[in-house]
């Protein structure tokens, strides 16, 4: 399992200069189901593949509900998921009660970006397994799709995918040309 002696923490560089938890934790997003997300000036769709690992379990949830403009998918380790969706959550109420608005997607996901980037500077911490994938609408601005990663970096797009196939997917949509801006590329996938 073990790659050698510079993978038990997160703050040990190795000779080539890189951290192997944070490979670690990127790929076990790489492993994860397959999520896609698409944006329009108007609106935003996130789908992900509902699957169960053999027939004698159930399927896990990888789409969750955030506030009422905000909605993620998620794939990797799903329970660090869910502690990510519990803390927008929180941070999505709390805003909504100090300031009456909805919190604005760009302000939350640079929020969740912070905190997973301490967990790869924190020796007692470990790096997040999980990407995010976030769609939500801003009155002002129009929807957006951000993608987190377990390093704690974001970025915005206009079509995504991460997980296990997402090599795929992200072919099919630049093959299609998804992602311009027409209403008719999120229809059509």
């Amino acid at each position: 399992m073990f790659r050698n002696q510079y993978d038990t923490d997160v703050v040990t560089w190795s000779p080539q200069g890189r951290i192997f938890q944070v490979e670690y934790a990127m790929e076990a997003v790489k492993q994860g189901s397959v999520a896609v997300g698409l944006k329009n000036d108007s609106f935003a769709v996130i789908a992900t593949l509902k699957r169960a690992p053999s027939e004698l379990s159930s399927y896990q949830r990888k789409i969750f509900k955030i506030d009422d403009h905000l909605g993620i998918a998620i794939s990797g380790l799903t329970a660090d998921g869910r502690i990510l969706c519990r803390y927008m959550r929180n941070e999505c109420l709390n805003h909504r009660y100090v300031y009456e608005s909805a919190m604005p997607v760009g302000r939350l996901v640079r929020q969740v970006a912070d905190k997973a980037q301490v967990g790869t500077q924190r020796s007692w911490k470990r790096p997040y397994g999980v990407g995010l994938m976030s769609a939500g609408y801003d009155e002002k601005s129009g929807a957006h799709v951000y993608y987190n990663c377990p390093s704690g970096n974001f970025y915005e797009y206009k079509a995504f995918a991460m997980g296990s196939r997402s090599q795929a997917a992200k072919t099919y949509m630049e093959r299609r040309g998804i992602g311009g801006g027409g209403e008719r590329d999120a229809m059509t996938m």
